[in-house]
């Protein structure tokens, strides 16, 4: 039977070490290496730059817009809109990452106006005292209310903070006209069947294993563009197989576990 080994190279966390600070600091050094140890694979294997963006090449590739803007440090507020499972955080981690921008984050499902508040004035006091500009990554920014999304009007206006908004609705339709006047929007597609298979190769590296080519091919054709479900799908498959390899058996049975055809909430067409 075909094998199938990961060749491509992995993409871990960020692997931070102990810093100055002492014993307190070298423990949560550990620590951290403990929750990312335990982490999802999915979030394992989110990239730390443009350069391990796995898909959206129409975005990232050489030569690309947001390549070029987060290149030339030029990238002011942008919307990123596109179907689940397509990169939304991971690029906007990877864009943080490429910049030397500080990077908060925000779910719009649980945070309001005083936590945008709250961010907008440690980006004040960063910029000020630092000269350090900030990235608030909005996930969902949909679910915020027209008088959640004027509150970050001023801040993106005057350029204190640098928006990124996630959504899989239709921006023209559910983002505040004068908050998506000032923004960039960048659709993201779903991935092609290559991208799921770099992503499974990563995943099979991250996890230790191979697999059959018959269950990564199956993988793959059941992925639907939708890299976040896969890579799920393929850390149950590697449980069921510990410890050896992965076989078919896994992945079908991992799938019968796994939400991969878009549901009712996904409004995206």
């Amino acid at each position: 039977m075909a094998r199938f080994s990961p060749r491509s190279p992995g993409v871990v966390g960020e692997g931070r070490g102990a810093t100055v600070g002492g014993v307190s600091d070298l423990f949560a050094a550990a620590a951290e290496e403990r929750l990312r140890a335990q982490a999802p694979l999915a979030a394992r294997l989110r990239p730390k730059n443009l350069d391990d963006v796995v898909g959206q090449t129409h975005l990232v590739g050489s030569g690309k817009p947001l390549r070029r803007l987060v290149e030339q440090d030029r990238l002011t507020s942008a919307i990123f809109w596109g179907p689940p499972g397509t990169g939304k955080t991971t690029l906007a981690l990877a864009v943080a990452g490429s910049t030397k921008r500080a990077f908060e984050q925000l779910s719009a499902v649980t945070a309001g106006v005083k936590d945008v508040r709250e961010v907008i004035e440690r980006a004040r006091h960063r910029l000020g005292e630092h000269g350090r500009g900030t990235i608030l990554f909005l996930d969902e920014i949909h679910r915020f209310s027209k008088a959640q999304q004027d509150a970050l009007l001023p801040a993106v206006e005057d350029g204190t903070l640098t928006l990124i908004g996630a959504t899989t609705e239709n921006p023209f339709f559910e983002v505040n006209p004068p908050l998506r006047s000032r923004s960039t929007l960048f659709r993201l597609e779903p991935l092609a069947k290559a991208d799921i298979e770099t992503l499974i190769a990563r995943g099979l590296q991250a996890e230790g294993r191979d697999a059959t080519a018959e269950a990564v091919a199956h993988l793959a054709d059941r992925a639907g563009g939708d890299g976040r479900q896969v890579l799920t799908a393929l850390e149950v498959a590697c449980a069921l197989a510990h410890p050896g390899r992965v076989e078919l058996e896994h992945v079908e049975a991992a799938l019968g576990t796994s939400a991969l055809r878009y549901g009712r909430d996904d409004h995206y067409d």
